[in-house]
């Protein structure tokens, strides 16, 4: 992991006492930011699983839903803690910024897909997951293109990385009542990034005219 002031994304949750506490233990032990940040990975994976178990045990389905929500949770609070080791404890690395965007991708792959597992059986159900997954590294890569151009990295929504994850545990609570609001889930979350894609480009594109002309 290796963030800058300026590529990280604001949370608010960074200034909190525990976050603080738990980011200078973690430094302390010498648990590295890469490290965190393939634990989120893992956390993930764990979340894909909570959606596969659904599918498949549906007698425990209300413990399935908490557990992914756990999970998810878990991703992103090690997405919390990868860039305050790496810039509050000063373990940035050479190859962070790798760390830092290659195990969001991979995360939000696991995730969305055991999404689309729990509406396969309706129409362009896992179609829909697909397109999330690639509007999801779409998002990110116009963020990161535009850095490369010398844009500031605008982590804008409205179905930035933490609001899709939000909106999927929301989901994940109604979905213990009713399972389908899952594919609608998805159709809003892809509307969502659509628009997250155009106003990405729109502020980068806006950057370079008024930084380059």
């Amino acid at each position: 992991m290796d963030q800058s002031s300026e590529s990280r994304r604001p949370i608010a949750t960074r200034d909190a006492g525990w976050a603080r506490r738990t980011a200078a233990y973690l430094a302390k032990q010498g648990v590295t930011p890469n490290t965190i940040s393939v634990l989120s990975i893992f956390f993930s994976l764990l979340s894909f699983l909570a959606f596969y178990g659904d599918l498949y045990y549906h007698t425990f389905h209300w413990l399935w839903m908490i557990l992914a929500i756990a999970f998810i949770q878990l991703r992103l609070i090690m997405n919390l803690f990868d860039g305050m080791v790496a810039v509050e404890h000063h373990q940035k690395s050479v190859i962070g910024g790798l760390f830092n965007e290659v195990p969001d991708r991979i995360s939000d792959t696991f995730t969305l897909f055991g999404v689309g597992l729990l509406v396969r059986d309706m129409p362009y159900g896992m179609d829909l997951a697909y397109l999330a997954i690639i509007l999801a590294v779409t998002t990110a890569y116009i963020r990161t293109l535009g850095a490369s151009l010398g844009s500031p990295h605008y982590f804008i929504g409205p179905m930035a990385k933490q609001h899709r994850m939000a909106f999927v545990c929301a989901g994940c609570i109604v979905a213990i009542f009713y399972v389908p609001v899952f594919y609608y889930v998805l159709i809003v979350m892809n509307i969502g990034q659509l628009v997250t894609c155009w106003r990405r480009l729109a502020k980068i594109v806006a950057h370079l005219k008024q930084h380059n002309s």
